[in-house]
């Protein structure tokens, strides 16, 4: 008779059939309490997921966005009174020329200029939400220039009736009638219609054809997370070697900044600009999690891939402001989310996309030294293994 191997589920359940009944009343409180735990634990992975996800788009409020003015301190005050409290963070300049020069350099959103005529720059390729209230911000100016003009309109028809009316009292009583325009050269009505200024909207930095909306740049976050996070999970189980990892990451890297490049390049028309920079910027994107979950792994274990997953997915993700500024987030989150891995990805490609001459060190640095720190854990994983083994041998 072969000798027949039972698992562990197969040794439990054999055991409870033996059970008397009184035995199994006393195995079923610690079981039940078990369900218990698993289940509340898990209920609180998924609200976390859902706060982690849904808390900046909730909490977003534009707050002290930075925009250029072009005029004097009245005209800047007017645009004060025309945007809601705390929501522009205005910076006095000299010209429009350097308004452009700032906001293709992604020193500020937008600028006002009141030069020859009033005129609001935007750039849709920053944030198409920012666009958005900078033109209801020039609408604003534009209704608020009509009443103006309405008002004295008004007021110069009032006093050319009241000129007539001298006229014709004087005409009545044989006088001779003022001569010229009897309401005054500046209250022809005709001509102070044609004097009202227009605001004009100019879109310094437009997105591309191919992406009009910016949702496909807002969201090309997200494959690199996710495409980091499995490359990082399938690598770092699938090779048992540690330094063969690390070989693992670079290729993976080196390999997936080609393909997803091609990709949102040349086959969506998301990224724009150098081809070149922008697969070295994803490669090195992807790179940096796959390795960050390498090193988790290498040094302690399986449980490593939650750590490298929570750092990047439910941590850098939310706060990466991929899909609204940075000034959105409350507090300092904004700024805290470029140092993550998503969110120097995300503003990286965004520069490089529409933005040449913005500065983007920072971002490079960022995803180098989150590349450097995975490499880091992979080779002390590497050594800590060794050094246990030599002394299991000996």
């Amino acid at each position: 008779m072969p000798t027949q191997i039972l698992s562990r589920e197969d040794k439990a359940d054999r055991s409870a059939v033996s059970e008397s009944p009184e035995q199994a009343a006393q195995e079923a409180p610690p079981q039940f309490r078990r369900a218990i735990l698993i289940a509340v634990l898990a209920a609180a992975v998924v609200s976390l997921v859902l706060l982690a996800f849904s808390w900046p788009t909730v909490t977003s409020d534009p707050k002290d966005l930075p925009i250029a003015a072009v005029g004097d301190e009245e005209q800047i005050d007017q645009i004060s009174q025309n945007a809601p409290d705390g929501m522009l963070d205005l910076k006095t300049v000299d010209s429009r020329a350097e308004a452009v020069r700032l906001i293709e350099e992604r020193e500020v959103y937008g600028a006002f200029v009141f030069e020859d005529e009033p005129e609001v720059l935007i750039a849709k390729a920053a944030s198409p939400a920012v666009a958005q209230q900078l033109s209801g911000i020039g609408t604003q100016m534009q209704h608020s220039i009509d009443q103006q003009a309405i008002s004295g309109l008004q007021e110069g028809t009032k006093k050319m009736q009241e000129q007539m009316q001298k006229a014709l009292e004087a005409a009545a009583s044989g006088q001779a009638p003022p001569q010229g325009n009897p309401a005054g050269e500046e209250a022809d009505p005709a001509a102070s219609a044609m004097e009202v200024p227009q605001v004009k909207v100019t879109d310094v930095v437009p997105l591309s054809d191919d992406d009009p909306s910016g949702a496909g740049l807002a969201i090309a976050g997200l494959p690199l997370t996710l495409g980091g996070i499995v490359g990082g999970v399938l690598t770092s189980m699938g090779i048992r070697s540690r330094r063969m990892r690390l070989v693992g990451t670079i290729v993976y890297g080196t390999v997936g900044g080609l393909a997803l490049a091609l990709i949102m390049q040349t086959w969506f028309g998301i990224l724009q600009g150098n081809f070149g920079l922008n697969a070295l910027a994803i490669g090195l994107s992807i790179a940096a999690t796959v390795g960050l979950i390498n090193g988790f792994v290498s040094l302690i274990g399986p449980a490593g891939i939650a750590i490298g997953a929570v750092l990047t997915m439910l941590i850098g993700n939310p706060i990466a402001s991929l899909n609204q500024p940075k000034e959105f987030l409350a507090g300092a989150w904004g700024d805290i989310g470029q140092f993550f891995v998503p969110g120097a990805a995300g503003t990286l490609l965004r520069d490089l996309s529409y933005f040449p001459d913005a500065p983007m060190s920072l971002e490079w640095w960022v995803l180098s030294a989150w590349l450097a720190v995975g490499i880091a854990l992979i080779l002390v994983g590497h050594v800590i293994a060794h050094r246990k083994a030599h002394a299991a041998a000996h």
